[in-house]
């Protein structure tokens, strides 16, 4: 049950309308910590892995706070869960936020963010003894592009848009019902390359730790696809972060958000935001992705400072962000 709840504990010496009764009743009730929805994603991608392992921390760090983790289609599905009040917070996409914020093919959202978890860079990923090494060798090949409802998806659509490319007509496009399907397709054959994006995102992982590799962009195509859509960061993916990987790969991409619906009390947020701080090196140990959940990033990545939760930037405050 979410919310505030008492337990009642009963002493037989005291009778039940004794005035004294209730107060010391009162004064027995432990508090049950507040339950916290948090929506995810499909199993087999990185928000149901960094979903729990945040879950995890925050719970570990705040005994007032029980957050709970639930599967859904992905970024489209948590924004209307969230605004229909059945989430109370949700990991969100940088694209599918930006779309609800500006109003793109819908009213402004109100949401509100409450962290910024870890920056996406978008990429492609092929067998080891694929020929394609460029993103316009991959042109008219059929292509795994994510489950539809997913922010990474729509990422992908943004950058083919931004180098001319169109997914449904320039591709043979492919949807999955999990993400956890598009390595195994990549692996017999069935797509010759695997839409993503993250470090540490496990599709990438289990195809370059099968011998796959990563495919970014050039940088005359990162100017390209900012030039049309400039809410779009350049990320560089350091060597190493994959298996196999030596070089350097260069992408586009956002920042990952959780989101929280709009009358999320200001004391939860607050403890949320304080608790992933405090726990950082937990939730590093749980999910990589957790390196890069810092306040200084939230404030930075999110649209705007008025775009923040206000139990947020209490604590943002309170810590001394931004820095002065």
């Amino acid at each position: 049950m979410r919310g505030r709840l008492r337990l009642v504990s009963h002493r037989a010496c005291l009778a039940p309308h004794d005035p004294f009764t209730a107060i010391t009743k009162s004064l027995m009730m432990p508090i049950l910590p507040l339950t916290l929805l948090l929506g995810t994603a499909t199993p087999g991608g990185g928000f149901p892995l960094y979903g729990d392992a945040a879950a995890a921390t925050i719970n570990e760090l705040d005994a007032s706070l029980a957050v709970q983790t639930r599967n859904t289609a992905g970024s489209a599905e948590n924004i209307e869960l969230l605004e229909s009040g059945q989430l109370d917070m949700a990991l969100v996409a940088g694209e599918p936020a930006y779309e609800a914020f500006a109003g793109i093919g819908r009213a402004k959202s109100i949401l509100k963010v409450v962290a910024a978890i870890y920056s996406s860079p978008g990429m492609f990923a092929v067998r080891g003894d694929s020929p394609a090494h460029l993103v316009r060798d991959l042109v008219g090949k059929p292509i795994s592009w994510g489950t539809r409802a997913s922010g990474i998806t729509l990422l992908g659509k943004y950058v083919m848009d931004g180098l001319g490319l169109d997914r449904e007509t320039d591709f043979q496009a492919h949807y999955l019902d999990e993400a956890a399907d598009g390595p195994v397709m990549v692996a017999d054959g069935r797509v010759a390359a695997q839409w993503g994006a993250g470090i540490g995102w496990p599709g990438f992982s289990t195809i370059t730790q099968a011998g796959g590799r990563l495919i970014g962009l050039y940088v005359e195509d990162i100017e390209k696809v900012r030039a049309k859509h400039n809410f779009l960061k350049p990320i560089t993916v350091p060597a190493g972060a994959y298996p196999g990987q030596i070089e350097p790969i260069q992408a586009v991409g956002s920042w990952s958000y959780i989101l929280a619906r709009p009358a999320l009390d200001d004391e939860a947020t607050y403890r949320v935001a304080k608790a992933l701080h405090r726990g950082h090196a937990e939730l590093v140990k749980r999910v990589e992705q957790g390196a890069e959940t810092l306040p200084e990033n939230t404030y930075a990545a999110a649209p705007g400072p008025k775009y923040i939760h206000d139990g947020v930037r209490r604590y943002l405050s309170e810590i001394g962000v931004p820095r002065t």
